[in-house]
């Protein structure tokens, strides 16, 4: 197993693909969102040829800044003093987890932990979520390390979070919007 002193440091990923999306409806406005690994930019119709190339070209480097910043803050080594700090805060450092990682083949679960080899794995779904929504997620699999199960001992290593309700609500809303290909853009067509 790799460590987080012996992994190579990050690099930016590559540019994403990217959809253009002209609306007839806006004027002047370009928007860019992330959908499904790619980057959605809504444009308007009646721009020329070379302001289209010149809006997605903003726009990309935008969105892929914001997402090497992200992975950069939330690398092995932040995610690591990320978890432990939520450690030492909500469960008095008792859960010392031996790996934290950001995976992206985790679709259907926010996180995983594995109690037995003290591993915790989030889904980069998390990506760009608010700080307090990963930190619950963060403390729901520390506590996993300390009772695997989700019974009233596990309940009570969580119930201490400020905003477990509004944590929970959110991701049940992310979840909805998911699977229901919600992105939260309202193109205009």
């Amino acid at each position: 197993m790799t460590s987080f002193s012996d992994a190579p440091p990050t690099e930016p990923a590559p540019a994403p693909p990217v959809e253009i999306r002209r609306s007839a409806r806006r004027r002047r406005t370009v928007s860019a969102v992330w959908q499904d690994g790619r980057i959605v930019v809504s444009v308007p119709a009646s721009g020329t040829p070379a302001q289209e190339r010149a809006w997605v070209a903003t726009m990309v480097a935008r969105l892929t800044a914001q997402r090497d910043r992200q992975a950069a803050q939330d690398g092995p080594d932040g995610l690591a003093a990320r978890a432990e700090a939520v450690s030492r805060l909500h469960l008095g450092g008792r859960a010392r987890p031996a790996s934290v990682r950001w995976v992206d083949n985790q679709t259907t679960r926010w996180g995983s932990a594995t109690p037995g080899r003290g591993t915790i794995r989030l889904s980069t779904q998390l990506q760009g979520m608010p700080d307090w929504v990963i930190d619950y997620v963060l403390l729901h699999e520390l506590a996993h390390l300390l009772e695997p199960g989700h019974g009233p001992r596990f309940q009570a290593l969580l119930a201490g979070y400020p905003r477990l309700a509004e944590a929970k609500a959110f991701l049940a809303g992310a979840s909805f919007a998911a699977r229901r290909r919600l992105t939260g853009d309202h193109t205009e067509d």
